[in-house]
């Protein structure tokens, strides 16, 4: 990775951050919906369920709830139940991670391009970002909902972000929670800072191998990109 801060360089550097348990110290607010989801139906969360669902598309997530807990709901019931349940979560309670705006603000300001890549729906990314003061940095802001409901098991959403910033994919730095994110950004070039969180604990050693670097919070974030 070449260039650091207010370096002029041959071609344009991009950085694309997930949201949820990247940007946001936003996890707990799935498991709260999926506790009280579950409880309403007399259901408890199983020990794998966030782990299994945490890269799946919202929908998807949906779909793969209903059969796992053989619900009598349609996809669109629950997501509107989940949607509701979030909104005001997300508009109100969700927090950055530490040092999450200075460092956005710090590569704005080096000319480095940004966006967000997410599998958040609008109604909750949106309101999420304006709450904690970060989405006036981002020049792009895409979700798996852009290219066709693919997951980040798949490196599209990564690519469709780069093609919008105008950044060749080995010219970006992903920012993730995710070791399957991780593993796509990696195929296709890119390199990975990995964020520590709660829903990836159990994949750290292997996030460890794979990742360019790691961080607890944005004060441990690269300086060069």
């Amino acid at each position: 990775m070449n260039g650091t801060y207010g370096e002029t360089t041959a071609a344009p550097k991009g950085a694309i951050f997930d949201l949820d348990g990247t940007l946001l110290d936003s996890m707990g607010v799935w498991d709260q919906v999926d506790a009280d989801f579950l409880r309403k139906r007399g259901l408890e969360v199983p020990d794998d369920f966030a782990t299994t669902v945490a890269a799946m598309q919202f929908r998807q997530v949906a779909e793969y709830t209903i059969a796992r807990f053989d619900l009598p709901d349609t996809p669109e019931e629950v997501m509107a139940e989940w949607d509701e349940m979030a909104r005001v979560m997300y508009a109100t309670a969700v927090q950055a991670k530490p040092g999450a705006a200075d460092y956005l603000a710090r590569l704005k300001a080096a000319g480095v391009r940004l966006a967000v890549a997410t599998s958040l729906p609008p109604q909750l990314r949106e309101p999420a970002m304006e709450h904690v003061g970060i989405r006036g940095f981002f020049d792009e802001v895409v979700s798996v909902d852009d290219v066709g409901d693919v997951g980040k098991d798949r490196p599209d959403v990564y690519l469709h972000a780069a093609r919008l910033l105008g950044v060749e994919p080995e010219d970006c730095t992903v920012f993730e929670d995710l070791l399957v994110g991780m593993r796509s950004a990696k195929s296709v070039g890119m390199a990975v800072w990995a964020m520590h969180d709660d829903s990836s604990a159990g994949d750290w050693a292997e996030i460890c191998d794979l990742a360019d670097g790691v961080l607890f919070d944005f004060h441990d974030a690269p300086v060069t990109l």
